[in-house]
């Protein structure tokens, strides 16, 4: 409850229901004060693996664990009452089996109270997410540059050029006609995110492809701009708070230095005599 009453919250067949329609919001979040302050701008509020690379310093996301997932999500669940939660699973917790892929699914959101799942992969997947969402368990998919393939790939490079992109149109079709509720085109060509988007029945969320998507997602701390030594370079930056935050724990080092930082007996009169 909040304030002014009962906030409602975003539902799966809502954001089915925005195909062709109202832009879809969606960002990154891993902390219960991220969530708080996205909950009333986002749709859909994403617990990525990216978690990996910009909370826990990793160089990818493959060494994401399941039960870093189910931390996060748990953090953010908190932090939410308006926007939709997905929750990504993570590297090796879903490739092996559609049983594997239900139990890890089955555990996070048991344990994180999200509404969705999200699993990386096309044609290779579609039984998968036929098996999921056949047991209850709905699910964003995700096709073009899919970052825990990324050794794969060669790289996080532009896909979808050439014969490429007649593969992952198909993946795209795959995953929809398997059940998936979205799609997530990431860095793929605006030429085939639009063909894709025009071709299949579900709402496609892209980050790095096309603003003809049904909605767009990007990490937050990409777009905050909270790394100074990495840009993406399909990434709007809507502010500069690494910039900001490093002038300010300047500003607090020299105070300190200086002994003008407000310590207790500034505020409270000298301490030691009573």
């Amino acid at each position: 409850m909040s304030g002014t009453g009962h906030i409602k919250s975003v539902t799966l067949p809502e954001i089915a229901g925005r195909k062709g329609g109202e832009p879809i919001v969606c960002l990154t979040a891993y902390t219960t004060s991220i969530a708080q302050l996205v909950d009333r701008h986002c749709d859909v509020v994403l617990v990525g693996d990216s978690v990996g690379m910009v909370l826990h310093g990793l160089p990818s996301t493959l060494g994401v664990t399941l039960e870093m997932m189910i931390l996060h999500g748990q953090a953010v669940r908190r932090g939410l009452e308006r926007a939709l939660m997905v929750v990504d699973l993570p590297f090796g917790t879903y490739e092996e089996s559609a049983a594997q892929a239900f139990r890890s699914a089955a555990r996070v959101m048991a344990e994180t109270g999200c509404e969705a799942v999200k699993l990386e992969g096309g044609v290779v997947m579609a039984e998968t997410i036929r098996f999921l969402v056949q047991r209850g368990i709905p699910v964003m998919a995700h096709v073009g540059l899919t970052p825990q393939a990324v050794n794969t790939l060669g790289g996080y490079k532009v896909q979808g050029r050439g014969a490429d992109a007649e593969r992952i149109l198909a993946d795209a079709k795959a995953v929809a006609e398997a059940g998936a509720f979205s799609v997530v085109l990431e860095k793929v060509t605006a030429s085939l995110a639009d063909r894709i988007t025009e071709a299949v029945d579900i709402p496609t969320i892209g980050i790095g492809a096309s603003v003809n998507c049904d909605g767009q997602v990007l990490v937050i701390e990409d777009m905050l701009g909270m790394f100074q030594e990495f840009q993406p370079k399909f990434v709007k930056r809507y502010a500069e708070l690494g910039r900001d935050a490093e002038a300010a724990i300047a500003a607090f080092a020299e105070d300190v230095r200086r002994r003008r930082f407000p310590g207790p007996e500034h505020v409270f009169g000298d301490t030691t005599q009573r």
